[in-house]
């Protein structure tokens, strides 16, 4: 990756301009100056102005993730803010959302300052996400109001789900006061039961412990329930189950504050990937069965998901080595998003594009309509029909945990304009 600022003026010249906001594509130059969009589909730019040649290529809006992990504070030899931001200039985001499982964890409002001020150094917009309970404990709601007021764009307890009702319909409550979003991680613990793997055919032939669709689909439902008898806003993350999706279809017709994302990894792959014992596989909540995997991508395709979220989750190699039992759950995602949703999910770009840039602005509140003249350009150029390999150095992370090295993706991202500097990914 080549990063530098941008020129006082550039114009992007000759792409297909493909607003994702109103649909509308067309063909003509984009051109930036000061850092801000000056004008969107013109045919101006004059000799001697820096230019890139995006014949052939789209030119759309910055890419959003609602769902990362980039460690800092606390496990830096992962993944710092820094690097986690060159892994998303690769993917084409230009703004992501931090999850609160650091160490020690994003439960205070003077953590989630410390991650509003270090991020102001790096590439892309970085917006953390506390946690809903102290300690990520599940018992006693942090100071929520003071969290929010420092810059927190939503709460999670993250991968620690909220199994108290009671304090998940707190937390519902109060958060419907700031017209913010809880996430919860949706497993019914009990019934997960320290699974490894998705329950089924391939985990009783490993012989792993099996983690059952229905665990992640009794906790979705309880917590659809509880956002639709308060009214407010529910973001459900990393669906991997069709009974899951079901049961969010049903209830976003009674309650229009719900959303939901989908991983692509949980689209992309199904359990038989496990039969090698490839702990870059073992995530959180589980791959599931080819059933479920094509069900989700019906899912994406009727409108039940909002947006796609990598849940990008970096480890150590020395972690990701250990037994199966031992290894920690997740994998990165970021750099090798675009290429491996737009092959397999076989729908129109612009509805694709949306899933990844205006959907996810709008379930955190975001500015949608980032071809505004006189907006800070957060710009994502594409290549939607290169077919290319995924290797180890396309990576940009801290750490390699992905099963995606090896796999042929179709799209690529070629530049990444973000916070007044382009990153050449050609």
């Amino acid at each position: 990756m080549n990063l530098k600022k941008l020129p006082k003026k550039l114009v992007l010249q000759g792409g297909t301009i493909l607003d994702p906001l109103s649909g509308r594509s067309t063909k003509g130059n984009v051109v930036i100056e000061h850092n801000k969009i000056k004008s969107v589909g013109s045919a101006g730019g004059a000799k001697g102005e820096t230019m890139i040649d995006c014949s052939g290529l789209v030119i759309t809006h910055g890419f959003c993730d609602v769902h990362v992990h980039f460690r800092e504070p606390g496990r830096e030899d992962k993944e710092t803010l820094q690097t986690g931001s060159r892994a998303a200039l690769a993917g084409g985001f230009t703004r992501v959302c931090i999850m609160p499982n650091t160490s020690p964890p994003l439960d205070s409002p003077e953590s989630i300052r410390f991650v509003v001020e270090k991020a102001e150094e790096c590439p892309v917009h970085i917006h953390p996400i506390g946690a809903v309970t102290k300690g990520q404990k599940g018992k006693e709601l942090t100071e929520v109001q003071a969290i929010i007021s420092e810059g927190a764009v939503a709460l999670s307890d993250d991968g620690l789900p909220i199994s108290d009702a009671q304090v998940m319909r707190l937390a519902l409550e109060y958060t419907s006061m700031f017209d913010k979003p809880v996430i919860n991680h949706a497993e019914d613990e009990c019934l997960r039961n320290n699974g490894l793997m998705h329950e089924g055919e391939i985990s009783t032939r490993l012989g792993l412990a099996g983690n059952p669709s229905l665990a992640e689909a009794i906790m979705i439902q309880r917590d659809l329930e509880l956002a639709n008898m308060i009214q407010t806003k529910l973001h459900v993350p990393h669906v991997t189950s069709a009974s899951g999706a079901a049961n969010i279809r049903r209830m976003k017709k009674l309650n229009s504050n719900i959303t939901a994302e989908v991983t692509p990894h949980h689209l992309f792959f199904n359990d038989q990937a496990l039969l090698e014992y490839n702990t870059n596989f073992k995530v959180a909540p589980p791959i599931r069965a080819e059933n479920d995997r094509k069900e989700l991508i019906k899912a994406v395709k009727d409108g039940t998901f909002d947006c796609i979220a990598t849940d990008h989750a970096p480890h150590t190699i020395e972690e990701k080595e250990a037994t199966f039992e031992l290894a920690p759950f997740g994998m990165i995602g970021l750099e090798s998003c675009f290429g491996a949703v737009n092959k397999v999910l076989d729908m129109p770009l612009k509805e694709l594009l949306k899933l990844l840039t205006v959907n996810p602005r709008r379930v955190m509140g975001f500015e949608e309509d980032l071809f505004t003249i006189g907006c800070a350009a957060e710009l994502t150029i594409i290549d939607p029909d290169q077919e290319w390999i995924f290797k180890e150095q396309n990576i940009y992370s801290k750490s390699r945990n992905t099963p995606f090295i090896g796999e042929k993706l179709k799209g690529k991202v070629r530049f990444t304009i973000s916070k007044g500097s382009i990153a050449d990914l050609k």
